[in-house]
């Protein structure tokens, strides 16, 4: 892994463009760092389904014996990704509904009933105003989230609900022993099963961390691969719980092992853990995901999860992504925000961009 920071080439501004154009396919490309940055014209929204699924490979611990992380220098990088000058004006509007498309929209509460995850469906599939939409002229573009995120017992729930809302929106269940673990890889594989056989197309579980800080590299990689095997036709994303394991070397390291394992995503955390998603960790997960394709030709989605509640953040994710692993993984096929606060404040600032006012609590009452 390269010890400093650098510029991705080839990630200039594209020359401004009217309004209209700025916003015409929120899924298109990633935003650049200027304010003349706008995303480019993407996939319809009816291409719903994930990128191939990633086949994975053998277990090379050569990949990962001699890595080493300038933790500073990477620690400087991401305080230069803060002061980054964020898009203005319908550049924002434009990257912040692509971050509405790009979106796990989540619940994972103890009190989840069907009621608030119905509620939460509708919202998945209405996630914006429709009169915010029809003023930035998107309100023909079927723009949705990109899943809707919930625990097991919920996914059937969830299913029937946007099922009769007459979407397509994928189901994504927590499993594997969410959010410690520290759980038996007996009982993770049947909750992963049971998840599927309720209709989830894509499980996010969660890595056994206790194999990362000892060091057990194969074991990792033996109970990602199972976990795979479990998930069947289901697209797998990894959460390695960077805020437990310790180093950023190991971020990378395990991060390396589960793509290797076949994940199709890598994601940085449950959103329990004390410190979730952060920049340092997002770059070296992506470095990670930049050399696995290099060795491999396969590509590996990203979600950074946790913590990510402000419009700002999600842009500010957008381009560190762009940046990183170049426009082609801004799709809702390759990037993910897992967020369940996040929404709201992205509709609250559309909806300032199109009436230049602050909306009242009355204004957004399914935000």
């Amino acid at each position: 892994m390269a010890a400093e920071a650098h510029r991705a080439p080839g990630t200039g501004a594209a020359p401004p463009s009217p309004p209209a154009a700025a916003a015409s396919c929120p899924r298109g490309a990633g935003p650049a760092r200027t304010k003349s940055a706008r995303p480019a014209r993407a996939e319809p929204p009816a291409a719903r389904a994930m990128a191939g699924r990633n086949v994975g490979t053998k277990l090379e611990l050569g990949w990962i014996s001699k890595v080493h992380v300038n933790r500073p220098a990477v620690v400087r990088h991401a305080e230069r990704i803060k002061k980054w000058r964020t898009v203005k004006g319908n550049w924002q509007a434009a990257w912040l509904l692509k971050a509405v498309t790009c979106m796990d929209l989540t619940t994972l509460s103890g009190d989840d009933t069907p009621s608030n995850v119905h509620r939460l469906c509708f919202k998945a599939k209405h996630p914006i105003r429709e009169d915010l939409l029809k003023a930035l002229d998107m309100h023909d573009k079927g723009i949705t989230v990109g899943a809707v995120c919930v625990y097991p017992t919920r996914v059937t729930d969830a299913v029937n609900a946007l099922k009769a809302a007459g979407c397509n929106i994928p189901v994504a269940s927590v499993a594997a022993g969410f959010p410690s673990g520290q759980t038996p890889l007996e009982t993770k594989l049947a909750e992963i099963k049971l998840a599927v056989e309720y209709g989830a197309r894509e499980i996010d579980i969660v890595i056994s961390r206790s194999l990362v800080l000892t060091g057990q590299w194969e074991g990792l990689y033996e109970e990602i691969r199972q976990c795979r095997e479990a998930c069947g036709e289901a697209h797998m994303k990894t959460i390695l719980a960077t805020g437990e394991l310790g180093s950023l070397a190991n971020v990378y390291k395990a991060s390396m092992i589960a793509m290797m394992a076949g994940s199709d995503f890598i994601k940085t955390s449950t959103g329990k853990e004390v410190e979730n998603a952060t920049f340092p960790v997002g770059v070296v997960m992506m470095r990670a995901i930049k050399e696995f394709y290099w060795q491999t030709g396969n590509k590996v989605g990203f979600k950074p999860a946790g913590g990510i509640r402000t419009a700002k953040d999600a842009i500010t994710w957008l381009m560190l992504v762009k940046e990183e692993l170049g426009v082609e993984w801004l799709t809702p096929e390759l990037f993910r925000l897992g967020a369940s606060s996040l929404l709201e404040d992205i509709e609250k600032q559309i909806f300032y961009h199109v009436t230049g006012s602050y909306a009242l609590q009355h204004d957004l009452a399914m935000a």
